[in-house]
């Protein structure tokens, strides 16, 4: 019995799951354009840049961090290697490497002033969603760059299954949370996010540089906001300084909905795929139903009002 136990998926990993079966359920009841493959395919293609922004938000929350500028960084990087491809003339393979490189030095940055100087992860990344929006509208001069080269628009474009068109960034996000998965699951550093999350200082006894954990983690996370700045460029077919506002909500609200504990220590990082995929079924179905947009954003903050609520009362009931 015990062993049957051990390979059942944790609660917290079930929750999310029936809970996006049941939203599911519920809007194929609303209309019939809800369970068709080209609306699902939609879902898909729409919480495909979030998807991969909560990658990133998980590894800092299961530090027991948070990093408000997710987004705003995502919306400079997609800036930053349109820019370089089309007025500099750069190579669209090194200009995508570019505004990875950009995201990447600002997920440390953010990580240097948390372990260095110690300051709290919501001030640190507070201040860089401001510095990040503030070069993304200075550097753009506020302007949408278009006339972007194939490759860099290459995974907005789909390939047929089953008479579906799947676009390839869908691809792209799902085999980074397999990625992501195997990393977190399988492999010493993974372990020691979380054990890092569950309690610093005694990790730290143990002989692990939580430190370099930390700063890893936000490294690594600036690194996803890259990846997902290139898909938000290849769905739009343009950059977008205007990008990126949203994206940082939204991928908290997938992550803490997919399941993982805002006190750090404790979550599955394919449940914050079930979490961005809960939003955009909601999304979806409620435009489906002909809801006003206002009321999506209602049920979205009620979404994780729940969700928050959940895990509190969870971790007052495990001490």
């Amino acid at each position: 019995m015990n062993a049957l136990k051990d390979k059942l998926p944790p609660l917290g990993t079930l929750g999310p799951v029936i809970a996006l079966l049941m939203a599911c359920a519920f809007f194929a009841t609303q209309s019939d354009r809800f369970l068709t493959g080209q609306n699902l395919s939609l879902v898909l293609q729409q919480v495909m840049v979030v998807g991969v922004i909560a990658i990133g938000q998980t590894l800092i929350i299961l530090t027991a961090g948070i990093d408000l500028s997710c987004g705003m960084v995502m919306a400079l990087g997609s800036v930053v290697m349109t820019k370089f491809a089309t007025e500099l003339g750069m190579p669209p393979a090194l200009a995508v490497l570019c505004g990875i490189a950009v995201t990447t030095l600002f997920g440390l940055a953010n990580g240097l002033l948390v372990t260095r100087i110690k300051l709290p992860p919501f001030i640190v990344t507070l201040g860089t969603l401001n510095i990040a929006f503030a070069i993304t509208q200075l550097y753009s001069q506020s302007q949408t760059i278009t006339d972007l080269p194939e490759l860099m628009t290459g995974l907005g474009n789909t390939f047929t299954i089953g008479g579906t068109e799947v676009a390839w960034g869908v691809v792209a996000m799902l085999g980074l949370y397999l990625v992501a998965w195997f990393a977190l699951r399988e492999t010493a550093r993974g372990r020691h996010v979380y054990a890092v999350g569950n309690s610093p200082e005694a990790t730290r006894l143990t002989g692990i540089p939580t430190q370099r954990i930390l700063l890893g983690v936000y490294v690594l996370a600036g690194f996803f906001y890259g990846i997902a700045a290139l898909l938000s460029v290849a769905r739009t077919g343009v950059g977008d300084p205007n990008a990126g506002q949203t994206e940082n909500l939204d991928a908290i609200t997938a992550v803490v909905l997919g399941g993982t504990s805002l006190f750090g220590g404790r979550g599955v990082i394919l449940g914050s795929l079930v979490g961005a995929l809960i939003v955009g079924v909601f999304r979806n179905g409620l435009t489906l139903m002909g809801v006003s947009s206002v009321y999506q954003i209602l049920v979205t903050g009620i979404l994780v009002i729940l969700a928050v609520a959940a895990d509190q009362l969870s971790h007052k009931a495990s001490r």
